[in-house]
C-alpha cells in the first residue's frame, strides 16, 4: 500500500470558533494576550502574524482605545474637579462627549 498521505486542509479562520483560533494564536509568539480578544480581533491578529492583508471594514481594536482614550479623560476631569477647575473639567468633558460619539460610530 502506498505511503501517501492526505494533506490536511485548515478551514478558513472566519469559520473557526473562537476557542479555536485562541488555541491558534497561542502557538503563534507573536500574539500576547490572545485570551482577552474577541473573535474578530483574533483573526485580525492570525491574518497579521501570517502577513495576509485584511479587506477594509470595522477595526474593533478602535474601539478600545476609543474607550481607554475616555476613561483617561473621566480621571483628568475628576482631579481637575478635586482642583475647582470648572474650564479643564468642562475641556474634558467636551472630549470625553467628543469621544463616545465616536465609538458609537466606529462600533
Amino acid at each position: 500500500m502506498g505511503g501517501k498521505k492526505k494533506e490536511v486542509k485548515e478551514k478558513p479562520l472566519e469559520k473557526m470558533t473562537s476557542k479555536e483560533l485562541r488555541e491558534m494564536a497561542m502557538e503563534i509568539p507573536d500574539i500576547v494576550g490572545a485570551h482577552g480578544m474577541n473573535k474578530a480581533e483574533l483573526i485580525s491578529a492570525v491574518k497579521q502574524s501570517r502577513g495576509i492583508e485584511e479587506e477594509g471594514g470595522a477595526k474593533s481594536g478602535e474601539v478600545r482605545q476609543i474607550k481607554k482614550k475616555i476613561k483617561e479623560l473621566k480621571v483628568k476631569r475628576e482631579s481637575a474637579l478635586e482642583k475647582d477647575d470648572e474650564k479643564m473639567a468642562g475641556i474634558f468633558r467636551k472630549r470625553i462627549i467628543r469621544l463616545k460619539k465616536k465609538s458609537r460610530r466606529a462600533a
